[in-house]
């Protein structure tokens, strides 16, 4: 309805006037409140009172949420402070076992000695395995880790040796520590630096301001290969430093894009080598791909695989079934004159800054370290049209590359994709890969080693809430996890406020919290809001 008001003035004055709508979503940003809300229902099994909660979205982007987003890279700022300079080792206990878990391996010991009795009469076990994998993925569900028969997956290997073209690495004899060295100065004050690494990939052909000088001589496919596989190399690079350095490195590492689109990697190691061995270990860092050739196409247009219910995908001109997954790498193990189909390593560039607790220099690269996570690799774009031209020619090189071996794109090259399924087609993956705003790089943005602060995510952020009810004077008590049960809200239910009133609920809220929050700040005489942990 428009507003009487509103009719008394000229159209082009009312055209000019925000929306009131536009307004609120403004000003629960400004406070702080998620805007993509997701309504929950909450029965209380004690009292069966219902009522309806306001969940966060939680989304790590600012283009869908900036509130939560602005929470996520604060909570990663945290993360990272806590853990980069340890003096003492974290101690990692683990939980008692439930009452659950040990029933479960208790039902998994007596299901084993029954498909063992079969095996021993000659009957058939097939059920009984099928039941003995559930079981184990129930007891992975049921918040235990590992396998209860110690066995692994098998997986398939290659020789290990070097390669030629890439140095060796010493090693040293690994010592049962996360912390890294100290150093006393003259006056006797004992110091702990650690390390704020960069790495980049190699060059694919001149660029300027972030753009390539001729496109037509520039090497999208290695540049699009090398983003693939970007998250394998940064394991090596882990696992050669931890070899080199003798301890369990810990680390807290972020991914993000360069101008010219290569995603390069941000990473503070706690402890210290010296910069020669991080530029050699960088220098002889690589990783194989080995997997089936993807450079000769021999399925494209209207000449696709076609798929047959008994065999998988066959040639349409000839009927011949394609090969699977596992016999195209069967028939590579078997050729010794085989290549990898693609080599990736880092490039020349390594930058390398040693790093005090405490100093402005460690905030610095904290902050530099969160200050892409909250927007996607292609929202990084700013360089004009010639950026996004370049954009776009990155993603024509990924749309045919195979990410992963389930990707459709195997078809083009005459593979079965693993787990091959009927409506397949090469070009039309829907990993996150060969979307444009990932540009190639699927892999986490955020790359945390499990010593690192000794708590997850979900514990900095219970630290956070804790601080904040405490602030307000209200205790965070436990609660029974069995006592509520959540249940989603159909959007069209009735009972459900519309998302403006559930916003200017959250603003009032908010606006409360903050008022508690500045009265005690002028009881205590200090400013609340400047704690990491405030919200």
């Amino acid at each position: 309805m428009t507003h009487p008001h509103d009719r008394a003035l000229p159209r082009a004055v009312r055209q000019a006037m925000p929306l009131a709508r536009d307004v609120l979503e403004e000003v629960a940003k400004l406070h702080g409140v998620c805007i993509r809300p997701v309504a929950l229902r909450r029965l209380d099994v004690v009292t069966g009172k219902a009522e309806i909660i306001d969940v966060p979205c939680g989304s790590t982007l600012d283009s869908k949420c900036p509130p939560c987003a602005k929470r996520n890279r604060q909570l990663r700022m945290a993360q990272c402070r806590e853990g980069w300079h340890l003096d003492a080792e974290p101690a990692i206990t683990p939980d008692e076992s439930t009452e659950e878990q040990r029933w479960l391996v208790e039902f998994r010991a007596d299901m084993q000695a029954k498909r063992d009795a079969a095996e021993q009469a000659g009957d058939d076990t097939a059920d009984l395995d099928a039941v003995l994998v559930g079981l184990d993925e129930e007891i992975n569900a049921a918040g235990m880790r590992g396998s209860v028969t110690g066995s692994a997956v098998s997986k398939r290997t290659r020789s290990t040796r070097r390669r030629q073209d890439a140095p060796n690495l010493p090693k040293r004899k690994m010592t049962d520590t996360t912390l890294g060295r100290t150093f006393t100065s003259s006056d006797g004050k004992v110091y702990r630096p650690s390390l704020f690494v960069t790495l980049t990939l190699p060059s694919y052909g001149k660029v300027r301001d972030g753009v390539p000088i001729d496109p037509d001589t520039y090497d999208y496919r290695r540049a699009a290969r090398d983003a693939l596989h970007f998250p394998k190399v940064i394991d090596r690079f882990v696992q050669n430093l931890r070899r080199v350095a003798g301890y369990d490195v810990q680390y807290f590492a972020s991914v993000e894009p360069q101008k010219r689109l290569a995603p390069h990697l941000h990473m503070a190691i706690r402890g210290t080598l010296p910069r020669a061995e991080i530029k050699q270990i960088a220098a002889a860092t690589y990783h194989q791909v080995w997997w089936p050739s993807a450079d000769e196409v021999r399925f494209n247009g209207d000449h696709l695989p076609v798929w047959d219910e008994q065999s998988g995908y066959v040639d349409p001109a000839t009927g011949e079934v394609l090969p699977t997954w596992d016999q195209a790498l069967d028939h590579l193990d078997t050729d010794e004159d085989a290549e990898p189909l693609h080599v990736i390593r880092f490039g020349t560039q390594v930058d390398v800054q040693g790093v005090l607790s405490g100093t402005p220099d460690a905030d610095q690269c904290i902050r530099y370290l969160s200050k892409y996570l909250t927007k996607s690799i292609g929202d990084t774009l700013d360089g004009g049209q010639a950026q996004r031209e370049h954009a776009t020619r990155m993603v024509d090189a990924l749309r045919y590359e195979p990410c992963s071996p389930a990707c459709p794109n195997w078809l083009r090259y005459g593979v079965q994709p693993k787990n091959a399924k009927p409506g397949m087609q090469p070009g039309r993956c829907r990993s996150k890969a060969h979307k444009p705003e990932h540009l190639g790089y699927a892999g986490r943005r955020v790359l945390v080693s499990r010593k690192w602060s000794n708590k997850t995510l979900a514990e900095h952020k219970q630290d956070r809430r804790t601080w904040v009810l405490e602030a307000l004077g209200q205790a965070d008590e436990p609660t029974d996890p069995h006592r509520y049960i959540w249940r989603p809200i159909p959007a069209a239910d009735a009972n459900v406020p519309s998302l403006a009133m559930r916003l200017l609920r959250s603003v009032r809220e908010r606006q409360r919290w903050r008022a508690h929050l500045r009265e005690l700040e002028a009881t205590a005489g200090q400013d609340l809001s400047a704690t990491p942990q405030a919200a």
